[in-house]
C-alpha cells in the first residue's frame, strides 16, 4: 500500500470514532436540530460525490462517487422525514368546532 493510502485510511477511522463519540454524547432534546445539521452536511457529500464521479478519472471512482451520491441521497431523504415527522409531533392539534 501506498503511504498516502495508509494516511487516508487513517483520517478516515479516526473520524469515524471521533463522529461516533460526539454523536453518542448528544441529549435527547437537541437529536431534530443535530439531524438538520447532518441534513446540510450530507449535502456537500452530495456535491463532493458528483464532482468525483462526473470527473470519471477511473471506473472504480465513478462507481463509488455514484454509490456515495445514492448514500448521502437516501440519507438526506430519510433525514427530513423524520425530521418533519418529529416537528409534526410537537404542532398543537386543531380544535374541532362542532
Amino acid at each position: 500500500m501506498t503511504q498516502q493510502l495508509i494516511t487516508n485510511l487513517y483520517v478516515f477511522v479516526l473520524a469515524g470514532f471521533v463522529g461516533f463519540e460526539v454523536i453518542r454524547r448528544v441529549s435527547r432534546l437537541l437529536h431534530t436540530p443535530l439531524m438538520s445539521l447532518t441534513n446540510a452536511l450530507d449535502a456537500i457529500a452530495v456535491v463532493g460525490a458528483i464532482v468525483i464521479a462526473g470527473e470519471r478519472k477511473s471506473t472504480l471512482s465513478t462507481v463509488l462517487g455514484t454509490l456515495a451520491v445514492a448514500a448521502s441521497m437516501s440519507n438526506i431523504v430519510g433525514g427530513f422525514l423524520i425530521t418533519d415527522r418529529m416537528l409534526k409531533m410537537f404542532k398543537a392539534g386543531k380544535s374541532k368546532k362542532s
